[in-house]
């Protein structure tokens, strides 16, 4: 009681199944790497700005502490402290 039409339908389901899905699986897990390399770039391109600010930061908490101590300190080493002051780079 098989007919063409049933056995063909049991060929594709037999053999093209297996292979649809080993294709589509590894299809699947080549996009998986892909994100995961990706993400691992844009983690060591955030970990370096966020190395960039924290030094950034600390260069001017360093001068915010001299402006503090200069306006706090009434000696007579004043324009020292200032002249220093400007010879700092910002960045």
């Amino acid at each position: 009681m098989l007919n063409g039409f049933t056995i063909f339908m049991l060929a594709v389901v037999v053999v093209g199944l297996p292979v649809v899905l080993g294709i589509g699986s590894e299809v699947f897990k080549r996009w998986l790497d892909h994100k995961e390399r990706m993400a691992s770039a844009l983690n060591a391109q955030a970990a370096e700005k966020a190395a960039q600010y924290a030094a950034h930061t600390e260069r001017l908490e360093q001068r915010v502490r001299v402006l503090e101590r200069i306006a706090t300190d009434r000696g007579a080493d004043l324009a020292d402290e200032i002249a220093r002051l400007d010879q700092r780079p910002l960045n």
